[in-house]
């Protein structure tokens, strides 16, 4: 088992707010209601990012500083594509993460979360190709994996790579309920962290 322990270092509501940072980032990214804060939570086996059902509760980039065999900082981005928000405050959030994106020199790797029942949809396209343009590498990591049935996720995932995405490896199936894909997950990290960085 791999442990992980984090802190919260950051809130940013503002550029502003970002801090100047020093280890590697690597970023959590997603629609709004795919499951990043529970599987924030779950990864570093701590209640640190609030959950809710209701779509676009994450309003702020956060910044968690993770110590782990390679140490780096997890940030979790606000979701994007529907959410019960203001077009103007969508827009201000689009903004902030596309600035960051763009922009942090430390950022490794974004870690792409799709739901597995809907595979890449419009915007996590475009995600992708603005990603690929910039040459940040992306892991594609399917969520709520639990609402498909076992034998049926290796050919829906390798359906999905078909019609196209960009995953810096073979995307993985994971759930907040299969302990075993979150250690999956984790050590996907860390051999990213301990080969694509050095």
């Amino acid at each position: 088992m791999i442990v992980w322990k984090a802190s919260l270092s950051c809130t940013a509501y503002t550029l502003q707010q970002i801090p100047e940072g020093g280890r590697v980032e690597i970023a959590l990214a997603g629609r709004s209601n795919v499951g990043k804060s529970s599987l924030l939570n779950k990864l570093v086996g701590q209640k640190l990012a609030h959950v809710s059902s209701a779509p676009g509760l994450t309003r702020s980039i956060n910044f968690f500083d993770v110590q782990a065999a390679h140490p780096f900082v997890l940030v979790d981005l606000p979701g994007f594509g529907f959410a019960s928000r203001s077009k103007s405050e969508r827009n201000t959030w689009a903004g902030m993460i596309e600035s960051y994106i763009s922009r942090r020199r430390q950022l490794a790797l974004v870690i792409h979360l799709v739901d597995i029942r809907h595979g890449l949809l419009d915007k996590d396209r475009e995600l992708q190709l603005w990603l690929k343009s910039l040459g940040i590498a992306m892991q594609v990591v399917f969520t709520k994996a639990d609402k498909v049935a076992r034998a049926k996720r290796r050919s829906l995932i390798l359906q999905y790579v078909e019609n196209g995405l960009y995953s810096w490896n073979m995307p993985l199936a994971c759930s907040v309920n299969e302990q075993e894909s979150i250690e999956a997950l984790k050590a996907q990290i860390d051999l990213y962290l301990s080969s694509a960085l050095h």
